[in-house]
């Protein structure tokens, strides 16, 4: 518990720190977001400085090396495959600033970076046998051997995708994976996973991140923070046969996914909408609820479900 509580706080410090001095920095680059003109509830936070992923990345990046070591093949890829995905988020968020629109990288350009790079975590999950997967609320494993490889894939895909549609709300995204990573690394320490720490040492970083990211925020996470964070998920519960927890614990992620899709699908096929905005954030944000209602109510879904999830561990 005291080592645990060490890499939280020191993670959050850092953080901390590191939001002191990039929120400054990125509003004198006069690195702000570009906010789409049909959230209207959202027309007051244009200019607001994003990238701030920046400083929760590199502070769970070296918190990590200090408390997890260096002699850890899942650490060091869990690390390198975040730093990736947070450049790839870098670029995004960079081309819109400089282009002052909402495009950024084009689409296809996202899913062969994304793919490329969780390509590399599935052959290192095959290599290493790495291959047997959690049932949720059982003891038993299954090894899917060679399948694992198309199943990381989709994995990351899926994750880092619905954590990114996650982040819409101030804290949404960085409150909700917070309260996975501390679950995840709770499983973990159970499990007697070595590296139990490492989600602890991301909570401590989005926690100090929040302070800033709270309605209403003086900083966003932008693509940079959100594919960090999913390819940081996706990690941890990949490498420790944790993976059909994502859409257990991280069942809001799903619910932002899957409305995006229904939403597509059933207006091309019948002009009309399902939700009065998609994800679904937005449509309880276009009834009339709070960013901070909705953002505590998805932190308390995901705690609820995961401490149920904790139960059977």
């Amino acid at each position: 518990m005291k080592i645990i509580c060490a890499a939280v706080l020191a993670a959050f410090a850092l953080s901390f720190a590191l939001c002191l001095i990039i929120i400054p920095l990125l509003k004198r680059l006069k690195a702000g977001q570009y906010i789409l003109g049909y959230v209207k509830e959202h027309k007051n936070k244009g200019g607001t400085p994003t990238m701030g992923g920046l400083a929760f990345v590199c502070s769970a990046v070296a918190m990590g090396l200090v408390f997890c070591g260096l002699d850890n093949g899942e650490v060091n890829l869990t690390l390198v495959i975040t730093t990736g995905y947070a450049l790839i988020g870098f670029l995004d968020d960079f081309l819109k600033i400089y282009r002052k629109d909402n495009l950024g990288l084009k689409p296809y350009q996202k899913i062969v970076f994304q793919v490329s790079i969780a390509a590399i975590a599935a052959v290192y999950c095959y290599i290493n046998g790495l291959t047997a997967v959690n049932i949720p609320f059982t003891s038993y494993k299954v090894n899917i051997k060679w399948g694992i490889i198309p199943a990381v894939i989709f994995i990351f895909l899926a994750t880092v995708n619905c954590v990114n549609l996650t982040d819409g709300l101030d804290a949404l995204a960085g409150g909700t994976s917070a309260v996975y990573l501390f679950v995840m690394g709770t499983m973990l320490a159970v499990q007697g996973v070595i590296y139990y720490l490492l989600p602890f040492v991301m909570a401590g970083s989005l926690c100090a991140f929040l302070v800033f990211n709270t309605n209403k925020a003086s900083v966003f996470m932008g693509d940079t923070g959100s594919l960090a964070l999913g390819s940081f998920i996706s990690c941890v519960s990949i490498f420790s046969g944790n993976a059909l927890y994502i859409p257990l614990i991280g069942i809001v992620f799903v619910i932002s996914g899957i409305s995006v899709i229904a939403q597509v699908i059933y207006y091309k096929r019948t002009k009309r909408r399902i939700f009065l905005m998609a994800p679904f954030h937005h449509h309880l944000q276009m009834k009339g609820y709070a960013e901070s209602k909705i953002s505590y109510a998805y932190a308390a879904v995901t705690a609820a479900v995961g401490l149920f999830c904790l139960i059977f561990v």
